[in-house]
């Protein structure tokens, strides 16, 4: 692996550990409201869309913290399953993260319309966090399309 290499999959890494963080805080504020009842963060109404009963939410968020979490892992020590560079698999997190993000604008657009009295950060934590798990999914995809080419050259 050469120095390009190495520090394109660090600065990867950071920024994926970053917005890793920004969902596990997502997830324990959401914890905090639900069992503890704290009264300085948004009321849990604002925390879920309620598409999936918080009961089922909750561990399936969790299921999702730990893969994100090992692909972090593989991704900043370069070795692992998941940090095998993979064009296709690059392609692919391309098209789906950017397909993602966009449909989480459009979300917010139509709720903006639909609930005006809502702009513009309330009751929409669910959509600026899925904003946040496409973001990570681009930047994967980035890893892999660039690292895969790196690795051909």
């Amino acid at each position: 692996m050469d120095a390009n290499e190495s520090d394109f999959r660090q600065h990867c890494a950071i920024a994926m550990w970053a917005l890793l963080g920004l969902f596990v805080l997502r997830v324990v504020g959401q914890m905090l409201v639900a069992f503890l009842g704290v009264s300085f963060l948004p009321p849990m109404a604002e925390w879920y869309s309620g598409l999936m009963a918080y009961p089922i939410l909750l561990p399936v968020q969790w299921v999702i913290i730990v893969l994100l979490s090992a692909i972090c892992i593989d991704i900043s020590r370069g070795r692992g399953v998941f940090a095998r560079p993979n064009r296709r698999v690059g392609s692919f997190l391309t098209w789906f993260s950017v397909i993602y993000f966009a449909s989480m604008v459009a979300r917010y657009v139509i709720t903006m319309s639909v609930h005006p009295d809502r702009r513009w950060f309330h009751d929409t934590i669910p959509i600026w966090f899925h904003m946040v798990l496409a973001s990570y999914l681009f930047i994967l995809s980035r890893y892999h399309s660039v690292t895969a080419q790196l690795s051909a050259e």
